[in-house]
């Protein structure tokens, strides 16, 4: 069951994360998943322990969505910082 929540969720937080960057035109479906779960472990890890919030893997909390969100828009403007030059 925990596979098919992180890809639900890896969904919607990527399509999110796409949509706030400005890359939802460049991006598929496969490619949000994978933007939002690794996102998600970006942001687990570093904004996790500094605001206190639990991962998606404890349960689904607003404060977990928000700290996947801010790791999947980090991934993107890292990836966007290559791919570019700027941030955007």
């Amino acid at each position: 069951m925990g596979i098919i929540i992180w890809l639900i969720v890896g969904g919607i937080v990527g399509w999110l994360a796409s949509i706030i960057m400005k890359r939802d035109a460049q991006q598929g479906i496969i490619l949000n998943i994978v933007v939002g779960i690794v996102g998600a472990l970006i942001g687990g890890w570093l904004i996790g322990p500094l605001l206190g919030a639990g991962s998606i893997n404890d349960g689904i909390t607003v404060m977990s969505f928000i700290v996947s969100l801010i790791g999947a828009v980090i991934l993107l403007a890292i990836v966007n910082l290559f791919r570019r030059g700027s941030v955007r």
